[in-house]
């Protein structure tokens, strides 16, 4: 049984038109799950608003405020504790290379040089794998294999932009449906 329309229509309390209030109505009388909101609705309609204790807007603005403070200071005791535990980490971890550097600053540059050609030969031996994999490669799958793999590609991203353009188009009217 479809609920939706007859469930939007109690719950946004909006006026119905004699057609709608007809189906509403046998619906009502048919559906118990419905029947019941519409008594609940009715119920909170007519509930008396009942005004609350004298100083309730102070106490209430007071504890905001307290909580308010309270967030505060956890928010920089934690700050506080980031930075201590960020700058303790990087000085440990730095701590070898400034007693080096402080020791013996030719040392340093020796092995500062070493660092920077072990990373350049190894950016060259990647670039040469690399242009090694892109001549074989074609050679290694046949054609048909390519098409698959391009249309799964292709679908994967059709699938990508679809889901994006829905959620983009169910969260535009501001709430998620």
């Amino acid at each position: 049984m479809n609920h939706q329309p007859f469930e939007t229509w109690l719950l946004d309390d909006k006026v119905l038109n004699p057609t709608e209030k007809r189906e509403l109505t046998s619906h009502l009388r048919e559906c118990r799950t419905c029947a019941a909101l519409a008594e609940t609705g009715l119920a909170l309609r007519s509930a008396r608003v009942v005004s609350p204790a004298s100083g309730f807007a102070m106490r209430f603005q007071h504890k905001l405020a307290v909580q308010k403070a309270a967030e505060q200071r956890r928010r920089l005791w934690g700050l506080i504790v980031l930075i201590v535990s960020g700058v303790g980490l990087v000085g440990w971890l730095l701590a070898p290379i400034l007693i080096s550097i402080a020791t013996s600053p030719v040392e340093w540059l020796i092995s500062a040089a070493g660092i920077f050609l072990f990373m350049f030969t190894s950016l060259q031996a990647f670039g040469n794998l690399f242009t090694v994999m892109a001549r074989m490669l074609p050679d290694f799958l046949p054609p048909y294999m390519w098409m698959v793999i391009l249309s799964g590609l292709a679908g994967m991203g059709l699938l990508w932009a679809v889901s994006i353009w829905r959620l983009a188009r169910r969260t535009h009217q501001g709430v998620p449906a």
